[in-house]
């Protein structure tokens, strides 16, 4: 039977904040473990969405540069499929 791997890993901050953490994972019933896999998962899911959004900026830019329509993107997207 495969058994989970994890690293350990030791981190430093204001007693203020561990407490404030604790008490956090605590009142969502979860352990300190689960609730930084939950928090680190939530910023690794912001930061995709803010790429996507300048990706869409960039492109939106190069569009407007290009005086394409959406109509003429859409031709260009779908010309290959």
């Amino acid at each position: 039977m495969p058994t989970r791997q994890r690293a350990v890993m030791s981190i430093s901050v204001p007693p203020a904040l561990a407490k404030e953490y604790r008490a956090l994972a605590k009142e969502k019933g979860e352990s300190a473990s689960e609730f930084f896999r939950e928090i680190f998962s939530y910023y690794k899911q912001q930061q995709l969405k803010q790429e996507l959004t300048e990706l869409q900026q960039y492109g939106s830019a190069r569009a407007k540069e290009a005086k394409l329509t959406e109509k003429d993107i859409e031709r260009l997207v779908f010309a290959d499929r």
